[in-house]
């Protein structure tokens, strides 16, 4: 398994480690779990960095990075809904997204095909990792509720808008795997 590759695995390993802190109710634990939001973060894109630029794309890279991404940000999406900083709207339009692409890149795997990200869904993702850092920051002690609640919307819905246009943009441009 090649560097890239195990990048990634550490990723998704992070995935719990965040959600056992987020769900802990000191202000340590929440500094700990943003900490722990941006290495799985940054982590996206080093290992991006170094799949392209040491020739370490793989077909595993190419499924398991995107899972990867989907994971850390719906569990922290379920964490800011169980908060009251998202709405069930909000997480059902992330959800459907990702369960539509998802079948699509099963659909392509059984032809034997996979299907590399794409600019929109990098900026999907990009946009839902800043707003969920803002938001787990917006929910620290400093910050009064009502401010950090509106300010939390705003960022969440912008990457909901980056959400559903990756989602549009990964339909249409995967529309023959559709065609029965």
């Amino acid at each position: 398994m090649n560097l890239a590759n195990k990048i990634t695995l550490f990723r998704v390993v992070l995935v719990p480690v965040f959600m056992v802190l987020m769900m802990m109710e000191s202000t340590a634990a929440r500094v700990a779990a943003l900490a722990v939001f941006i290495i799985a973060s940054l982590s996206d894109a080093a290992d991006g960095y170094i799949a392209r630029n040491y020739n370490q794309i793989t077909n595993f890279g190419k499924f398991v990075d995107p899972l990867a991404d989907k994971m850390l940000t719906t569990s922290a999406f379920l964490i800011l809904l169980h908060y009251g900083r998202m709405s069930v709207w909000a997480l059902m339009i992330v959800l459907a997204r990702e369960f539509m692409v998802s079948g699509v890149r099963l659909v392509a795997a059984a032809d034997g095909k996979v299907i590399a990200a794409s600019m929109w869904g990098k900026l999907k993702t990009v946009s839902q990792m800043v707003a969920i850092i803002a938001a787990i920051i917006l929910l620290l002690p400093a910050f009064p509720e009502a401010a950090s609640k509106i300010a939390t919307d705003v960022l969440i819905w912008v990457s909901i808008v980056f959400t559903l246009i990756s989602g549009i943009d990964y339909l249409w441009k995967n529309k023959g795997l559709l065609k029965m």
